[in-house]
């Protein structure tokens, strides 16, 4: 019907246009006006009249989109209440404790006794060692240690690292240690009095590859001996506990050495940044360790080993990097020069800006590796990618705090000069961490 009406509507019109009449009256190009737009709206009616709907097929409920974090496939951004109360406590540490003695930890590139008393109190390690060994996890939670790393590093990176050292060999024994390797280290853990611990993997020498290591694991009989040295290592001097990687001849392995062990000593070499973690060489010198401290068996994964420490470094980057951006702007806020405060220079809050902006883009590619790591599911391209993120704009996040304060910026007064100098260390970090 609606097309019978258009159709009658348009033949008038068309008469009409025939008629001289329209050119007298000054007409003509209103009416041809009147018949585009009726031949456009007709053309839409008709369009609209003539569809008919097909079904589908038909299902018993009906289909919905999961929203931005509720997938259950590959990962989920969400975070628990538990884990927020694990963070709000992680981060008032951070604040009334790391911050405060940061720069004497620095000066003496070691953490105080005090301040590790009181890490003991946060039970850090209990989250690492399962109950049946005295500790209180029922479940493992790489997103939860790398919630933990974040937060510790944003009072600072140094004092973090000393205080997750312990808790990262407590994790990887956890998750790879034979049974006897976890009814021996496990419940001292768990105690009163855990012992202090560390990983080591890199090696001093350039462009170091962490599956084509240097330092050698021979077997012999019922043993193996170990021969290299270890760079950047903390807690190396007190560790009684090393977890070392080395190489054999089936490839890159991971073996428990006892502190004391004939043949193991450790070097000076304080580092540029992250002091407060007693980072050293740790040398090795035919050491003779039992076959059996050989980490995991046949089903350990030494690329997980690795991924899950290079995303320990990326959430301590993070923090950090959360760090320096709190702190530059109310800075910048609050200094005045030629009248106002720099902030309201273009410049200025462009730098902010883009701090900002690559400080997020950091956390969620640390995030999203977390995340799939805990499904169970592959992360190794995602670690990849968080770690080639962070590691160049943790670095710039870390320039540009001291640019931004100018020349106190160069000074010891102010922490952005630490804390650049503890960014510039994600870039060439292997190993010390575990989530």
């Amino acid at each position: 019907m609606a097309k019978d009406v258009i159709g009658y509507t348009l033949g008038t019109i068309v008469k009409l246009s025939s008629s001289q009449t329209l050119d007298r009256m000054g007409l003509r190009k209103f009416m041809e006006k009147v018949a585009f737009t009726l031949t456009k709206g007709g053309i839409r009616t008709a369009s609209k009249a003539a569809r008919v709907f097909q079904g589908g097929s038909k299902s018993g409920k009906p289909q919905r989109l999961n929203a931005p974090g509720l997938t259950t496939d590959l990962f989920d951004l969400n975070i628990t209440e538990e884990q927020q109360m694990i963070r709000e406590t992680a981060r008032s540490f951070a604040l009334d404790v790391l911050r405060p003695g940061s720069e004497k930890a620095d000066e003496a590139c070691a953490t105080s006794v005090q301040t590790l008393a009181a890490a003991l109190e946060l039970g850090l390690n209990d989250f690492a060692v399962p109950e049946s060994f005295g500790g209180a996890a029922v479940e493992r939670s790489p997103v939860t240690t790398m919630l933990l790393a974040e937060d510790l590093a944003y009072g600072d990176m140094g004092q973090a690292i000393a205080v997750l050292a312990p808790m990262s060999v407590a994790n990887a024994l956890t998750a790879w240690g034979s049974a006897e390797q976890q009814s021996k280290y496990l419940p001292d853990f768990a105690s009163g009095n855990p012992p202090q611990a560390s990983i080591a993997v890199c090696e001093p020498r350039p462009l170091f590859d962490c599956f084509e290591m240097h330092t050698s694991a021979k077997k012999q009989g019922d043993e193996y001996i170990l021969n290299g040295a270890k760079s950047m290592v903390p807690l190396a001097a007190e560790a009684e506990i090393f977890l070392v990687a080395a190489q054999t001849d089936q490839g890159p392995a991971v073996f428990i050495v006892e502190g004391g062990t004939e043949g193991l000593s450790v070097g000076e070499d304080p580092g540029m940044g992250v002091r407060a973690s007693a980072m050293r060489p740790l040398l090795l010198d035919n050491v003779h360790i039992p076959a059996s401290n050989r980490l995991g068996g046949e089903d350990f994964d030494y690329q997980r080993f690795i991924d899950l420490g290079t995303l320990a470094w990326c959430a301590l980057a993070v923090g950090t990097s959360q760090a320096v951006l709190d702190y530059v702007i109310p800075y910048c806020n609050e200094r005045h020069a030629f009248g106002e405060p720099i902030s309201h220079r273009q410049s200025v809050a462009f730098m902010i800006a883009d701090m900002a902006i690559e400080l997020e883009s950091m956390r969620i590619l640390t995030w999203r590796a977390a995340c799939r790591a805990e499904r169970g599911v592959d992360f190794q391209r995602e670690t990849f990618l968080a770690r080639t993120l962070v590691k160049e704009k943790a670095m710039k996040i870390g320039t540009d705090g001291v640019q931004l304060l100018g020349g106190h910026g160069f000074t010891r007064e102010y922490p952005v000069e630490r804390w650049y100098r503890d960014l510039r260390a994600i870039g060439v970090a292997w190993g010390g961490l575990h989530l």
